[in-house]
């Protein structure tokens, strides 16, 4: 209806279009998912290989390169999913092996950083799929938290919006890296022939606006729009990568 806000829980993400997504978006490695991985892969090789005990994947869906990147330093990688569909591809791609599709992603993944397993399927061999709303994750749990396309895609309500990123950011040890993409100036779109999913406008400002009391080493930074993807209406993508900031103790 006109003026009504979707929120996250207005949603039925068991209904989520995993192929038509996967279809449109990561069948082909785009230009913007290079962009994405020669960030994310910057921030993975500060870290030694193996030197994380342990991950996650805020919010995983079906995308599988923000999991070959984490194999590079983290030991086990929690892929945390709230929809059925996705955890269904998930562990399907896990017990299978992933789609020829992914080859070239990884490729991409091991090419800028050699701590990246030999193989796909090797790469995933740390992950455990988790089927939770990620709100419901333990703060400080992490030693890496990634997340891509999340905060942004689920709700059209700011204030939504900034309570994920704060969850995000908290669900890392202080001391942890973050490090997470966002569609810029993504409104509600449209996946396959008919479903409709809330977006929430945000830009590199917001981003900052909204991390900067938690982090440290704050860095945000943007890339342009893709022509080579579906006209989602976003204006391009916002990147981050953070330290996550200890929480000031009691006053003395």
């Amino acid at each position: 209806m006109p003026g009504q806000v979707t929120r996250n829980d207005d949603v039925d993400w068991d209904r989520w279009p995993v192929q038509d997504y996967l279809a449109e978006n990561y069948r082909d490695l785009h230009p913007s998912d290079a962009a994405v991985i020669a960030h994310h892969s910057a921030v993975y090789r500060r870290i030694r290989k193996g030197g994380a005990a342990r991950s996650v994947e805020f919010g995983a869906g079906p995308n599988l390169y923000p999991l070959l990147l984490a194999s590079a330093a983290s030991r086990r990688i929690d892929a945390v999913e709230a929809s059925a569909a996705g955890v269904r591809y998930l562990l399907g791609q896990i017990a299978r092996g992933p789609d020829a599709s992914w080859e070239p992603f990884h490729a991409l993944c091991r090419e800028l950083n050699p701590d990246v397993p030999p193989t796909p399927q090797e790469s995933l061999s740390a992950v455990r799929v988790v089927h939770a709303d990620v709100r419901s994750l333990e703060p400080g749990t992490y030693d890496i938290a990634s997340m891509n396309f999340v905060a942004e895609g689920v709700t059209e309500d700011f204030t939504e919006f900034a309570d994920f990123c704060g969850r995000f950011a908290r669900s890392a040890r202080p001391g942890g890296l973050l490090v997470a993409a966002f569609m810029e100036n993504m409104p509600t779109y449209r996946i396959g022939p008919a479903s409709r999913w809330p977006g929430c406008p945000v830009d590199s400002s917001v981003v900052t606006e909204v991390f900067a009391p938690l982090t440290d080493d704050l860095r945000v930074t943007r890339t342009g729009p893709d022509p080579s993807l579906p006209d989602y209406g976003d204006s391009g993508m916002v990147l981050l990568s953070a330290v996550r900031r200890a929480p000031a103790g009691p006053p003395p």
